[in-house]
This record gives structure tokens, C-alpha cells and sequence, in this order.
């Protein structure tokens, strides 16, 4: 029997149009707390054995309801954070800084050490969550989990771990929707992606023009 991992983003935080990385513990937004509520019910259909997230706040904000709907305390992991970005916490997206460009474009051509200062490279960020990743899965093998924690988080874990994926896929795997799920089946350490960044019906109900979703 294969482990079942769901692993999503966090629901849409409280200032969608700026830059939030481990600098910031920003709750949810109105919308973020409808999204939240709106796949709980969609993951504890799965009857998970745990339920964990990163310990930031919009995490946990949007695992607290799927953890009561499963029946399950919320396990936190605080090295599931959100990415360290440096000076770019808390300027907008829209405000024309080349520093995440710059650092994407050394990702996609295979630097994954770089990053500017103050910030975490892709190496940095590979390096702290997969032995989270291999130990969560290990402690859960052959049942189901849910795993809460942040889109650049997600993106290079699946990077990291799909076949056929590599830092040069980060923009054909287009960017990583508040609330979406990832459903990765394992065996023996090998994963396989049985949906990627799929918004559920009635998550997309509720999320109009979601503006988080630049990464």
C-alpha cells in the first residue's frame, strides 16, 4: 500500500500583493479563512492520519479547520517555513524589483545556490524540509497525511522529488495556488504526482481573482 501525501499551500494571506516570506507571520484575509474552510471537508473525506503544518501563522490558519474536520490535532513543523526573501519582505509584487526574477533565472539555469543576501537560495530551502519530508513520510508510511506549508516551500519540495522534474521546470509548473492540492503517492522513497496544483470546486467558488499567486 502506498503513502498518500495531500500537500498544499497555505489559503490567501492577509495582504495578498506583497512579497511574505519567513520575515513575516501574517494571518489570512476573509477570502484565505472561506478557502480554508472550503477544502477541509475535501481532505478529511480522505480520513488522514495526521494532520501538520508549518509553524507560520497563515499555515496554521488554514490547517486548524482541516485538522477539526479530521478529528486530528495539528502537528507543527517550523521548518516548513515560508522562505526567507531578505529585502523583499513586504514590497509589493507589482513594484518592478528584479532580486526574484534575478534569483529565478539562476534557479531555471541550474544555480540553485544563489540567492542575494539575507535570503534562501533553492539549495538552502531543499536542504531544511526534505529531511522533514523523509521523516514525516517515514513516521506515516503506507497511510494517508496532510501537509500544510508555503507555495516556493511546495515548489521546490516537487522539484526535488518528482521524476522528470528539476529547478528548470519552475515555470512550467506555473505557480502554486492558495488552498490547492498536490496528491503524491510513495513507495520506497519514489513519488509520483497523482494531481498537481489542482484548485477544488469549492475552493474556486469562493476565490474570485485570487492576486497570491505570483510564485
Amino acid at each position: 500500500m502506498p503513502t498518500r501525501v495531500f500537500v498544499l499551500r497555505h489559503a490567501e494571506s492577509a495582504d495578498p500583493t506583497v512579497f511574505h516570506g519567513a520575515e513575516s507571520d501574517v494571518g489570512l484575509s476573509e477570502r484565505g479563512w472561506r478557502q480554508a474552510k472550503a477544502v477541509a471537508p475535501i481532505l478529511a473525506a480522505h480520513a488522514p492520519a495526521a494532520v501538520v503544518s508549518s509553524a507560520m501563522q497563515r499555515a496554521r490558519d488554514t490547517a486548524a479547520p482541516i485538522a477539526a474536520a479530521c478529528g486530528l490535532p495539528l502537528l507543527l513543523e517550523p521548518q516548513l517555513h515560508e522562505r526567507r526573501v531578505g529585502a523583499l519582505s513586504g514590497t509589493p509584487f507589482a513594484g518592478g524589483d528584479s532580486a526574484w526574477p534575478d534569483t529565478l533565472r539562476h534557479w531555471m539555469a541550474g544555480h540553485t545556490s544563489y540567492t542575494p543576501p539575507g535570503a534562501e537560495s533553492f539549495d538552502d530551502i531543499r536542504d531544511r524540509i526534505l529531511p522533514v519530508w523523509e521523516r514525516l513520510t517515514r513516521e506515516h508510511e503506507e497511510r494517508c497525511l496532510v501537509v500544510v506549508a508555503h507555495g516556493v516551500v511546495c515548489k521546490v519540495l516537487f522539484l526535488s522529488i518528482l521524476p522528470g522534474h528539476s529547478p528548470a521546470d519552475w515555470q512550467r509548473l506555473g505557480p502554486i495556488r492558495n488552498a490547492a492540492l498536490t496528491e503524491l503517492e510513495g513507495s520506497s522513497g519514489r513519488w509520483q504526482a497523482r494531481r498537481l496544483n489542482s484548485l477544488p470546486d469549492a475552493v474556486a467558488a469562493v476565490s474570485g481573482q485570487a492576486t497570491e499567486t505570483r510564485r
